[in-house]
């Protein structure tokens, strides 16, 4: 099964309600595959789902009928919380719908009808994939996110794709050395590593980005665009390279954020978070 997925070529995230679902589509036969671990965890709020994913799939393996969805489950490599990417099991609408089943959940009925959204929504954007930014927009807005932050999260979002684009023709390999370079970047311009930052907002599984106030996304975009627009003009290939070329724009965004606090007084990294209990920083 693994070798005849055609998968795009990035990681997808959706959102169940605060829930990151990490999932990825395969174009040859136009279906999603989801971490079948985000899906436990979103059902069972469990503060171990790998464990209790383990211990599910061996109670279904003795139920009958469930050995034929079990073979249809593929691991498929997914970005994992620290930014490397990891073989994790992965399961298309179908067995999900089997799985959800024995999970006993109240969100197991809303869960299924998010599902089968999910995946029509995937139809409408291969056809308008105007429909996909729209509905970030909506999503980010439900989610209290005002419209300047959303403005500012989808120009950061390009000028990350276009640094990415620049990486991948320039001989850097997608997950563990995008996930180096942009540790990189980060480190540099904010003064905390990626871990740290989301230590400081209180975040586990979720995106830094979709945390990070305004002044956060601002600066972080000055910082991987200045990254690109120094190795587009060195013609960076590679690691040792493009970590040069890293440092430097991360330098760069540095430099502007202590100017900034210094006028303001104010600090730029910020504990703030869009949770629905943020963490008090004390």
């Amino acid at each position: 099964m693994k070798g005849s997925i055609n998968l795009m070529t990035e990681n997808n995230l959706t959102i169940f309600e605060d829930h990151k679902i990490r999932r990825t589509y395969d174009k040859k036969t136009e279906t999603w595959f989801f971490s079948v671990v985000d899906i436990v965890s979103a059902l069972t709020d469990s503060t171990n789902s790998r464990r209790y994913w383990s211990d599910l799939k061996k109670q279904l393996t003795e139920q009958e009928g469930f050995s034929e969805v079990y073979e249809k489950i593929v691991q498929l490599k997914l970005k994992a919380p620290d930014g490397k990417m990891r073989e994790t099991d992965c399961a298309n609408t179908e067995s999900l719908f089997r799985i959800i089943q024995s999970i006993p959940s109240p969100k197991a009925e809303p869960f299924k009808r998010w599902l089968a959204k999910v995946g029509y929504e995937r139809v409408q954007e291969i056809a308008d994939p105007e429909k996909s930014l729209n509905r970030a927009r909506e999503n980010w807005k439900k989610h209290g996110r005002s419209k300047q932050w959303i403005q500012q999260r989808m120009l950061g979002q390009e000028t990350r794709n276009k640094l990415t684009d620049y990486w991948k023709d320039h001989d850097i390999n997608e997950g563990d050395e995008y996930a180096t370079l942009t540790s990189i970047i980060h480190q540099e311009w904010s003064g905390v590593s990626v871990k740290k930052h989301k230590d400081l907002k209180g975040l586990k599984s979720h995106n830094l980005r979709d945390h990070m106030t305004e002044a956060e996304l601002i600066f972080t975009a000055l910082a991987e665009l200045s990254t690109r627009q120094i190795a587009e003009s060195i013609n960076a290939k590679g690691m040792p390279e493009n970590k040069t070329a890293s440092k430097a724009g991360g330098k760069i965004a540095k430099a502007a954020r202590i100017e900034l606090e210094n006028k303001t007084g104010q600090k730029v990294i910020s504990n703030e978070n869009y949770l629905k209990s943020p963490k008090k920083i004390t």
